[in-house]
């Protein structure tokens, strides 16, 4: 199955610009990104499993969990969305079974990562990761197994934190070689690692921007001389959402009310348009009848 956003993001990595893609992880992040024109959206793994589970992103989620949200988030969206999609989900076979579905559920593009199982957050410790040759197998599966050429086999690295970024730098380029379409190296420490990777790999990079995270965050404009294709954050919308929401709960468990609340509100009319009710409406106008819908 082709999807045109798989198309468009293909010309948006061959334009020559950097790419900034916001981290999605319900409808309500998925359709306000949506909304403002973004070459990409990335539906964080993080953020799945924190929203949908209250849990940490440390392999508990499954490929069922995951599929239902890429499906949810790219049927109601324009905008391409890359999908993290953890290890696969299992051997070789659930990693054919894990491209099919996550392109038949929309996605532009999908994130493999080397992790061994459970795999966990790539910005925590104790981490570790499974052998070259077993990870450049996955891709080779994950690239066969596609059905659209367009859809973006991302390959991610967790090496740097436990093996170094020499070795980090070495899984980048085998994987590579692979036939991977992107790759990303996680958990960079320093802004000297990220150009050190850039110039060691000879194709397209992501660069994960999470605040509070081991990378440093660095601009649009910086990481596009550095030599990065796309940058993604992941937890930035997240991390807000929960501050204003811990704001919003602090205040009325301490007043009662919302009266005077400072925390900056998006306005409820404006909530009700991003949702859909104004096509509800309209639906209501042209088919009620005797103040009843028709079936």
């Amino acid at each position: 199955m082709t999807d045109d956003r798989r198309k468009r993001l293909r010309s948006a990595l061959t334009s020559g610009r950097m790419i900034s893609a916001p981290g999605v992880y319900d409808m309500v992040s998925a359709l306000l990104a949506d909304h403002l024109g973004f070459d990409a959206i990335y539906m964080t793994g993080y953020g799945v499993v924190a929203s949908s589970l209250g849990l940490p992103d440390a392999g508990l989620a499954t490929y069922s969990d995951m599929i239902a949200r890429v499906a949810m988030i790219a049927g109601r969206t324009t905008t391409p969305l890359i999908a993290d999609a953890d290890t696969g989900y299992g051997g070789l076979l659930n990693v054919a079974h894990t491209v099919r579905g996550y392109e038949q559920a929309g996605a532009a593009g999908l994130q493999l990562e080397d992790q061994e199982f459970p795999k966990k957050c790539g910005h925590t410790p104790d981490r570790r990761c499974i052998p070259v040759d077993d990870m450049v197998m996955k891709i080779r599966v994950a690239i066969d197994a596609r059905k659209d050429p367009d859809l973006l086999i991302v390959a991610r690295t967790d090496a740097r934190t436990e093996y170094g970024l020499d070795e980090a730098i070495r899984r980048a380029q085998a994987y590579a070689a692979a036939g991977a379409d992107m790759l990303f190296v996680e958990a960079l420490e320093s802004s000297a690692e990220m150009m050190e990777v850039c110039k060691h790999v000879d194709r397209p990079l992501m660069v994960n921007m999470v605040e509070g995270g081991k990378t440093p965050i660095m601009s649009a404009a910086d990481l596009s001389k550095a030599g990065f294709a796309i940058a993604i954050f992941p937890v930035a919308a997240l991390l807000a959402a929960t501050s204003a929401m811990d704001q919003v709960y602090r205040y009325i468990k301490q007043s009662g009310s919302t009266v005077g609340m400072l925390t900056s509100l998006f306005p409820f009319p404006e909530m009700s348009r991003l949702m859909g009710f104004p096509a509800v409406w309209d639906f209501e106008r042209r088919y009620a009848q005797n103040g009843k819908t028709t079936a």
